[in-house]
């Protein structure tokens, strides 16, 4: 008689998605939209060969020049010193001559907002009506001569890159672990390091989708090339949450204002404390998702900025350490600037001293000390970091030394 057991059930892995697919005159994403939204939208960068069959593009590259020089056209002229790695970087509106001293490579033209332009290439976005209509920005059209790009880089945003003319060679890295840390000497944002893991020869009609954060470089190959660049609006939450604040502030009465009925004396002058925080979030309901230092940073920043414009002036010739120590030890007071407004904060170990919309790193005995008093007579012996703070309030044009009056 045999004995027998039950084999553990496994699973096996999900095959990987495809990277590059074949589409057609019926599905230029080369899968039906919702596989596509499912599996690649703001996922997985995807290859779309054949995604617009003998396609045509809709403008000429002397048109597009043209429009470059058009006062209210956004373009870039781009030239890259291959030999000394060094980038030339035009703003529009450009000019004929701008392009007669073009070399015969390594250059590229970028105009944004064709479709705003031109009724033939807005008629492109037809292709993407599965998209809601406001996630769209725009249509951005580069021209390149051979070799010609903007270098390796970063997009916030998600982007088709419709070949147009010619042959523009691709590369990406899908790394999750890739560096994007920007160049430092060029005013594009250029990516330091760049090592691909996919690369791709685009022929006309042939469609690359890169969601957000996917690093890139995009060349001309060969010859001129001419990409459409169909680009998403994508607000960043810093954006989403000015314009709130804006919305809001206009809609609001006047009469409504921050109270504190409920104040007791102040057991340290100038702290903002946990008791004014927490008025703040019942005047402000969306601030109650902010912790207790942004919050309070927040509010030391704004609480200390004047209505007005009035703000004190930097030193022209900052002091040193060492003339700052012999004044004070000469006597010299350090007199509070009448425009600069002062608060603190404490949190666990750390205290921030803010003034005139500024922050500062400062122990609590000092802040309330400034706070209190406007006319400043430090102790002989300070810590390095008091020193310091002093230093900064002085150079700032916050604290103005005053010698010692004779009798």
């Amino acid at each position: 008689m045999q004995h027998g057991y039950n084999r553990p059930m496994t699973k096996s892995a999900p095959a990987p998605l495809p990277l590059e697919v074949r589409g057609s005159a019926n599905q230029p994403l080369g899968m039906p939209a919702a596989r596509f939204l499912r599996d690649y939208w703001q996922k997985h960068p995807l290859l779309i060969r054949n995604a617009f069959p003998d396609f045509q593009p809709p403008l000429e590259p002397n048109d597009l020049a043209g429009l470059a020089c058009e006062e209210g056209a956004l373009s870039r002229l781009i030239v890259h010193d291959l030999k000394r790695d060094r980038w030339n970087v035009k703003t529009g509106p450009l000019s004929e001559d701008d392009f007669s001293k073009t070399p015969s490579s390594n250059w590229t033209l970028l105009v944004q907002d064709v479709d705003k332009w031109d009724a033939d290439v807005a008629a492109l976005l037809e292709s993407f009506q599965f998209l809601p209509t406001w996630r769209m920005d725009d249509i951005m059209i580069s021209y390149a001569e051979p070799d010609g790009g903007v270098g390796a880089h970063v997009d916030q945003y998600d982007v088709f890159l419709l070949q147009g003319l010619g042959q523009r060679h691709w590369a990406i890295s899908t790394d999750p672990a890739a560096p994007t840390d920007f160049r430092e000497d060029i005013e594009l944002k250029q990516l330091k390091h760049f090592e691909p893991t996919h690369e791709w020869l685009l022929e006309p009609g042939d469609m690359l989708y890169l969601p957000p954060g996917v690093p890139h470089d995009g060349v001309a190959y060969g010859g001129p090339c001419m990409t459409f660049s169909v680009g998403m609006r994508a607000p960043s939450q810093a954006e989403l949450t000015g314009d709130l604040a804006d919305y809001l502030a206009e809609r609001l009465p006047e009469e409504l204002r921050y109270t504190d009925p409920d104040l007791t004396p102040a057991k340290a002058i100038g702290e903002i404390d946990r008791q004014a925080l927490a008025r703040l979030r019942q005047a402000l309901p969306f601030a109650a998702t902010l912790d207790e230092p942004t919050l309070s940073d927040w509010f030391g920043r704004f609480i200390t900025r004047y209505r007005s414009t009035q703000v004190p002036a930097a030193m022209d010739k900052p002091l040193t350490s060492a003339l700052l120590a012999k004044q004070l030890d000469a006597g010299a007071q350090l007199l509070r600037h009448p425009w600069s407004r002062l608060a603190w904060s404490r949190h666990k170990s750390a205290c921030t001293l803010y003034v005139s919309g500024h922050a500062y790193p400062a122990t609590p005995a000092l802040a309330e000390q400034l706070c209190a008093q406007r006319a400043l007579l430090p102790a002989k012996k300070l810590a390095a970091a008091d020193r310091e703070l002093l230093l900064a309030l002085v150079n700032d044009g916050h604290l103005l030394p005053q010698k010692a009056r004779r009798k």
